[in-house]
């Protein structure tokens, strides 16, 4: 059995119920499983997808994305969810890397196919809104569109997150890890094949991809989905689609609470708001539950798919600053640096175990390595737990930023700035911001004799990074604060922020 047999079931329970909703279209559980059966029969027979092969996707939300997993998880193949906010040089690296046979694009990303095509000369570009084309593809499939013997322990996503090192590493992630996070998701939300999911979370993340979205659809569930997030749209779907779950990060919940619809919009039908991404305020926390709606809190990382640890709906929700209790299907330790497990209230580093979490990172042995020991994972957050086993998250990765809940890290941003002519050294650290919650900060120290202005260090990582990622301000400096070993003192660099921002 596969995750896509979970999706027959379903259409054989309730042929007619909504599963998939979108804009004007509306896709139920029987469709939705011919559409799966048609996409594994083309993707098999016409474009030579098989067991083990990656397929790529460049798309805003819409139901083909998720047809295109389930066709995945049928075929025996991994899907690589492509993020739309990098720019091409960042794209290409990730598909050279997972090696992908096929790329699906939608027409919203049509301007970057060429640049695409000329660095994949080997992989096929599928257009997913050429209709005819796409139809043609679909009637040409042949056979059952099935590999022998593809079950649960399958390979199903590549993930790419970026790594401490500045490089993204792809998460490999098995159909038991979806389907685990399903479980959890049930468990978290008392969800029921009655409630209606709201997602206007990016399915390149899975965030927005396994937090509710395919747990929805396991357990024969309805999805609304947004191509992107808008505040507007978000409120008035709540208003007219009356939605009963939906996920939100702190800097989309932000925009909700500052548009101008926020007071008027009836919110009575959500039985819960689901937040996670970064460790929220409890000022953003009160808004929905100031408004009466649950608001439940998970924990988790790209490499633990990512539900590890939650509040429960029905649960106590009482405990300020707490994530919830380890899932139902994975356990967690908090260990000190000699990985001892470390007594309540004490802070130490979380591991979590569990089917749920990562196999590998494609073809990086050294980082699954260090990432992944005696099969527990290593997520470099530190927590620590109360007497009654809620954790409470104390800090996050080493200089990880999470703006606007995307992940940057410093080092993919400062391995950009080395490429200039001008540039000798850089650090960069995440600063408060508003909107955002937090944004990058650059300090730069130009070669002997050099000169540039901030200016065109600004175009220089236009050119490489995707604008979440860029630094807000540029500081050239004379040097950076360093300790006696001869490392960049962070906290310095953020003293000199707030001393400068005072």
């Amino acid at each position: 059995m596969n995750l896509a047999d979970l999706i027959d079931r379903n259409a054989t329970f309730t042929p007619d119920k909504p599963a998939l909703c979108f804009e004007d279209m509306v896709w139920d559980y029987a469709f939705l499983a011919r559409r799966i059966e048609a996409l594994a029969r083309a993707m098999r027979s016409q474009l030579g997808v098989h067991r083990g092969d990656r397929v790529a996707v460049l798309a805003l939300n819409r139901p083909d994305y998720l047809a295109l997993l389930y066709a995945c998880a049928r075929l025996g193949a991994m899907l690589v969810p492509l993020n739309w906010r990098l720019v091409p040089p960042e794209q290409l690296f990730i598909l050279r890397d997972a090696g992908v046979k096929v790329l699906f694009v939608a027409a919203d990303f049509a301007t970057v196919v060429p640049a695409l095509a000329d660095g994949l000369p080997q992989a096929r570009i599928v257009a997913l809104d050429d209709t005819a084309g796409f139809n043609s593809l679909l009637d040409a499939g042949s056979n059952d569109g099935r590999e022998p013997q593809i079950d649960f322990t399958a390979p199903l996503l590549i993930v790419y997150t970026s790594g401490t090192t500045g490089l993204p590493k792809g998460a490999m992630l098995t159909q038991q890890a979806v389907f685990c996070n399903g479980v959890m998701s049930h468990h978290m939300h008392a969800m029921t094949p009655d409630d209606h999911v709201l997602t206007v979370l990016p399915f390149f993340h899975v965030g927005g991809l396994n937090i509710q979205t395919t747990p929805a659809l396991q357990l024969g569930a309805t999805v609304t989905m947004h191509g992107r997030f808008d505040p507007g749209a978000t409120l008035a779907a709540i208003a007219s689609v009356r939605p009963t779950l939906t996920v939100l990060v702190p800097a989309t919940i932000e925009a909700l609470r500052r548009h101008p619809a926020w007071t008027v919009t009836d919110l009575s039908c959500l039985r819960a708001m689901t937040t996670g991404s970064s460790i929220v305020p409890q000022e953003l926390i009160d808004v929905f539950a100031g408004r009466s709606v649950p608001v439940l809190q998970v924990y988790g990382a790209t490499e633990t798919g990512p539900i590890a640890i939650y509040t429960r709906l029905g649960g106590d929700l009482t405990r300020p600053g707490s994530t919830g209790l380890p899932g139902l299907l994975c356990e967690v330790r908090i260990v000190d640096a000699n990985d001892n497990d470390v007594p309540a209230n004490v802070p130490g580093e979380i591991l979590i175990c569990g089917d749920n979490v990562l196999t590998e990172y494609w073809g990086n042995e050294a980082a699954t390595a260090d990432a992944l020991r005696h099969g527990w994972y290593r997520t470099g957050d530190i927590a620590q737990r109360d007497a009654d086993g809620y954790v409470s998250i104390l800090e996050r990765k080493r200089n990880l930023i999470i703006s606007g809940g995307e992940n940057v890290y410093p080092a993919e941003i400062e391995r950009v700035f080395y490429r200039h002519p001008a540039v000798s050294e850089a650090a960069v650290i995440g600063v408060p911001d508003p909107r955002w919650q937090e944004v990058p900060l650059a300090f730069v120290v130009l070669l002997a004799g050099a000169t540039t202005t901030t200016e065109e260090l600004h175009l220089h990582l236009a050119a490489h990074l995707a604008p979440f990622k860029r630094p807000r301000n540029i500081v050239i400096t004379p040097e950076l604060p360093r300790n006696a070993l001869g490392k960049v003192q962070h906290f310095r660099l953020r003293e000199m922020w707030r001393a400068s921002a005072a």
